[in-house]
């Protein structure tokens, strides 16, 4: 008998299986051993499909209990073992209380509170962004198992940074609908871990579908918002991360957003949910409303006469959650009055209970994950990856002479300025949680020097000039002076967009009067989601160098304390344009169009469609090493196989249609050799991009590609770059129509720049 036993607990240990009475915190969601009421049933059973187990729990549910199911707070079905749950959790870049579903304290005080997205997206690494939600999972696993969060969490925000006025841009990967996508997808496998059989670690979330990016403008909020996007902007921009997502990121849920597209709310548009969410892209998941976008698009934009029509409007979009009371309210009313069948209501519970039980709610204490606990919170390795996180999304905006790195030797003390010098949970932005510590910018550099500590102003708004004097004192007494400037949640903010691009109240003052004082160089680093129009400092030789530092998480202190004296080489770009503030007064925030319009004196948005004057581009950003780039091989010509049953163009535009052409392993390959000729090993971001032949509708440029490269000092790395011709080196025309335009291409990396000449051949003429 002993030896039975040892072999059952090693079978167990190498599942990853723990032993119930020594693991788990919390009693099992359903499904309860030792529950003689449902032991037996077939739901419970773990050895059938979960199809059938989802089936046979719909079959056991009363009406009443169904519609107790379709809101964030589900109730319990006693009568079956099966608790009350909250679905709303966040996990943005952390584990957040934001959401009802995670609580902290006790054994569970934080959580490793992980750069802003906008910051990590700086660092266009996307294997680090996958680390991050693996980390993120385990330590959300770990509080579930301790009694105090859920499963389902409601991250990532994978909107477009279309307008830089955008409160919650700080929440995106930024405003190219390509890195948007990469990371959604990365992301999102990262926190729900890649499982055999379909299983899920947790269950993400991608949001808010869509054409959702203004909160508050100019009398306009978001509950209100009729965005009206053109099918050309809706392929091309919109819906481009979304669709990775679920395709890509096999995402197990979507959020629709709160403003109406086009005069319908996104959360009662089948076209968008039923027909697009689930049916083009074919979303393995549930479908979400953001919270009380039901009640808004009936109380607010009164789309519906009465509740109960905005109930069963939803559930037949596709709707199949709730966050809020609303369904749980309106439904049986609507059921009542023959506007919704049970059968409708079964659909969208489908979709819930398949995600639970593909979580493991249903098997009661069976859980490869439940050696999870407060352990493997806050690990130093977790810690860590946050503060390596924060190194690699810094972007070096400006070094003038050079004058970064800073010197120990030369810059023993140093004047540490500035409403953002010594902040702790600004430095985590919105959707956050409880870090697990926090180390200032005052802190970090207090590691490496001795500092003279001064605000310059009461926070970031910078109302008066009050304390500007003992600032100046503090910058001529040191031997360099840090600036950390910039703004905080009371700036830009869910519900709060931003009125121009300037630094608040009088901030910019400060910098100048500071930089004329101080006796040796002058560091700006700026703390923002945002781009801010910093042309002043970047035009004024008295500041030496500028950072960006974004929200850089818990470890922001040590990580810009690491790049300001060199032991960080910063490899960061802007995931965004950084536009002049004038440029606003050309863009209401209501308008959606991507491309210019010049006969409107309309200017475009973003690097793609954009070409007026900028601060700093997208993709801006130094080191303190030089990389120089050499092709060492590309194809000049580059045949597209189509299906000959088809027109192989257009014959105005000359351009195939993406859908008739053999796409699956359509990929063009070249190489780079990318030399590091600075004395410092450093990385470097690859970003490729392409033009299209002139006369098509497409962007003056777009990104095809990039990749993250650590290249030693002095050394030369050939790095493969594989482009999908299809997905990157098509444009969409202006009925929606994604096509691949015949002729001469340009790709263009760094000052590389190649001419790629594309045709089509009729199926069957290449062997793919």
């Amino acid at each position: 008998m002993p030896a039975i036993a040892n072999t059952f607990f090693l079978i167990l240990f190498l599942l990853g299986v723990s032993w119930p009475a020594e693991t788990a915190d919390r009693r099992p969601f359903a499904c309860r051993h030792g529950d003689a009421a449902v032991k037996d049933l077939p739901f419970c059973n773990v050895h059938l499909p979960i199809a059938e187990r989802v089936n046979d729990l719909l079959r056991r549910l009363t009406v009443k209990e169904k519609v107790g199911l379709l809101v964030d707070n589900a109730t319990a079905v006693p009568r079956l073992g099966i608790q009350e749950y909250e679905w709303w959790s966040e996990a943005l870049h952390g584990v957040s209380n934001v959401g009802p579903g995670t609580k902290f304290g006790g054994d569970f005080p934080g959580a490793t509170a992980f750069p802003q997205v906008i910051t990590t997206a700086a660092s266009f690494n996307v294997t680090l962004w996958e680390e991050i939600g693996r980390v993120v999972s385990d330590e959300a696993r770990a509080m579930y198992n301790g009694g105090v969060a859920g499963l389902t969490y409601w991250s990532p925000n994978v909107n477009i940074f279309r307008d830089p006025r955008w409160g919650r841009g700080q929440e995106t990967p930024g405003e190219d609908p390509i890195v948007a996508g990469e990371y959604a997808a990365r992301y999102v496998r990262g926190l729900q871990g890649n499982l055999p059989g379909d299983r899920l670690k947790v269950a993400a979330c991608c949001k808010h579908y869509t054409a959702y990016d203004l909160d508050n403008w100019s009398g306009v909020d978001r509950f209100h918002f009729n965005a009206k996007v053109s099918k050309q902007e809706m392929v091309d921009t919109f819906e481009v991360p979304f669709r990775e997502c679920v395709m890509q990121g096999k995402v197990a849920s979507v959020m629709c957003s709160y403003n109406q597209v086009n005069g319908i709310p996104t959360c009662a548009d089948p076209r968008l949910l039923r027909d697009t969410i689930r049916g083009a892209w074919g979303l393995n998941g549930y479908i979400v409303s953001d919270c009380d976008s039901v009640g808004v698009f009936f109380d607010n934009q009164h789309y519906t006469a009465t509740p109960e029509e905005a109930a069963a409007d939803a559930i037949k979009a596709g709707l199949d959650l709730d966050c809020g009371p609303f369904l749980g309210i309106h439904t049986q009313t609507a059921l009542d009055r023959g506007l919704l069948k049970e059968n409708d209501i079964d659909s969208a519970l489908v979709n819930t209970l398949t995600v639970q039980m593909r979580l493991g709610m249903f098997d009661g204490y069976r859980s490869s994950f439940n050696h999870l606990g407060s352990k493997d919170v806050c690990t130093p390795s977790n810690q860590f990856l946050a503060l390596e996180a924060a190194r690699q999304g810094i972007v070096l905006l400006k070094n003038h002479g050079p004058s970064l790195p800073l010197s120990t030797k030369r810059h023993r003390t140093v004047a540490v300025i500035g409403p953002n010098s010594d902040v702790t949970v600004t430095m985590i932005g919105n959707y956050a949680g409880i870090a697990c510590g926090y180390t200032t910018p005052l802190q970090g550099i207090s590691r490496y020097v001795k500092t003279i500590h001064q605000s310059g102003c009461a926070n970031v708004k910078c109302r008066n000039a009050h304390l500007f004097n003992d600032a100046m004192t503090a910058a001529h007494e040191a031997d360099a002076t840090v600036l950390v400037m910039g703004l905080d949640q009371s700036i830009e903010a869910e519900f709060k967009d931003r009125k121009g691009l300037h630094l608040p109240g009088y901030q910019q003052e400060l910098i100048s009067k500071v930089a004329r004082a101080s006796k040796g160089p002058v560091i700006l680093v700026l703390m923002s989601g945002g781009p801010i129009d910093v042309s002043f400092a970047e035009h004024d030789p008295q500041v030496s160098g500028i950072l960006w530092v974004g929200y850089p998480g818990q470890a922001g202190g040590t990580a810009i304390a690491d790049v300001l004296f060199g032991t960080h080489n910063p490899g960061g770009k802007l995931p965004m344009t950084w536009y002049t503030n004038d440029y606003l007064s050309k863009v209401p925030m209501t308008t959606m169009d991507m491309r210019s319009n010049d006969a409107k004196g309309y200017p475009g948005r973003t690097y793609r469609f954009y070409k007026g004057p900028v601060v700093y581009p997208f993709g801006h950003g130094f080191s303190y090493s030089s990389f120089i780039h050499t092709l060492a091989s590309a194809p000049e010509a580059f045949m597209v196989p189509v299906d000959g049953r088809h027109k192989n163009t257009t014959a105005a535009t000359n351009a195939v249609r993406v859908t008739h052409a053999k796409c699956a392993r359509l990929s063009l390959g070249i190489e780079l050799d990318v030399r590091n000729v600075g004395s410092r090993d450093g990385s470097h971001t690859l970003l490729v991009y392409s033009t299209p032949p002139v006369g098509h509708w497409g962007p003056h440029k777009q990104l095809v590609a990039f990749a993250k490269v650590h290249v030693p000092a002095g050394r030369i790395l050939r790095v493969p770059i594989n482009i999908h011709v299809c997905k990157f080196l098509s444009v969409v025309d202006r009925a929606g129509v994604r096509r691949i335009p015949m002729g001469q291409h340009g790709l263009h990396i760094g000052d590389v720049k190649h001419l790629l000449s594309i045709q089509s051949t009729p199926l069957g003429v290449i062997k793919s």
